[in-house]
């Protein structure tokens, strides 16, 4: 099925069987080395407890700020570092996002899937670099494009050597300060046969908010994740942190650490009903 295809698209998945989504989750960037390892061994954990093919995901660099004073990193080379170790500790496939053609070649050193932000989806530079390095690409989907747009982001990406491309909604623009997830944009990139991951946690934003800091409904996580796997996702993508209050980046939209294995043990059983139902027609 076409959701075997996320997850044969990475060595760490070859030979076994899930019957799960595919999880993305980390915190939203590298803030040390302590809270990426604390929020890594919880995931993994996780991962292995539910059975669900996972990858580890953390920013190694926010580019994209609102304000010049807003964290973007602790340094590129020391935060890279410190997803390789993260890979290597833990056993897993790692995914971050990349801005620049040099930052995707360098990257592709550490990761296992460049993450192109959704901003950046129109950057042809940037999806033939990344498409360059052999590594899984996952594209987000544009806030200002709507969901049949993708196909071409997608073939920039096939046409300049890429084995594998997945495609993330992670909402609308609506208005200047909200987003909006609409669901019939699922089926529609699915019609590339590009894998289709929703971003709950993004989806969930408020951007341009008057004080320059996005703000966000991480209350509706758990309702946006229902939602996305009653459309047919093949992935959820979640950031989660330990102390979202006192995180350093997109912290109004993270879910509690805490909180995402109730969120889990909810979510496994609705991917396995909706899909044993798909499965028997």
């Amino acid at each position: 099925m076409q959701r075997n295809k996320t997850y044969t698209a990475l060595p760490h998945f070859s030979g076994k069987s899930f019957n799960s989504f595919l999880l993305i989750a980390g915190p939203c960037a590298v803030e040390g080395k302590d809270i990426v390892f604390r929020i890594a061994e919880k995931l993994k954990g996780l991962s292995e407890k539910y059975e669900i093919p996972f990858i580890f995901k953390a920013s190694y660099k926010k580019a994209n700020r609102s304000r010049l004073d807003s964290f973007t990193g602790i340094g590129d080379e020391k935060a890279l570092r410190i997803l390789e170790e993260v890979g290597k500790q833990f056993d897993l496939p790692i995914t971050t996002d990349v801005h620049t053609v040099s930052e995707a070649t360098w990257a592709a050193e550490v990761v296992d899937v460049l993450q192109i932000p959704a901003f950046l989806c129109r950057q042809t530079e940037l999806l033939v670099a990344a498409a360059k390095t052999g590594k899984v690409v996952n594209i987000k989907k544009g806030q200002f494009l709507g969901p049949n747009q993708m196909q071409f982001a997608q073939q920039k990406a096939i046409q300049s050597g890429a084995s594998h491309v997945w495609l993330t909604e992670r909402g609308t623009t609506f208005g200047y300060t909200d987003l909006v997830v609409d669901f019939r944009g699922i089926p529609e990139m699915q019609k590339t046969n590009a894998p289709v991951i929703l971003d709950c946690t993004h989806s969930l934003q408020q951007p341009n908010q008057g004080k320059g800091v996005t703000g966000g409904k991480p209350a509706l996580i758990e309702t946006i994740a229902k939602c996305g796997i009653a459309a047919g996702v093949e992935g959820l993508f979640i950031e989660t942190h330990p102390d979202p209050a006192s995180a350093k980046s997109d912290g109004a939209n993270m879910l509690d650490l805490s909180k995402i294995e109730t969120l889990i043990k909810k979510l496994v059983p609705l991917y396995q009903l909706i899909n044993k139902k798909e499965d028997s027609v």
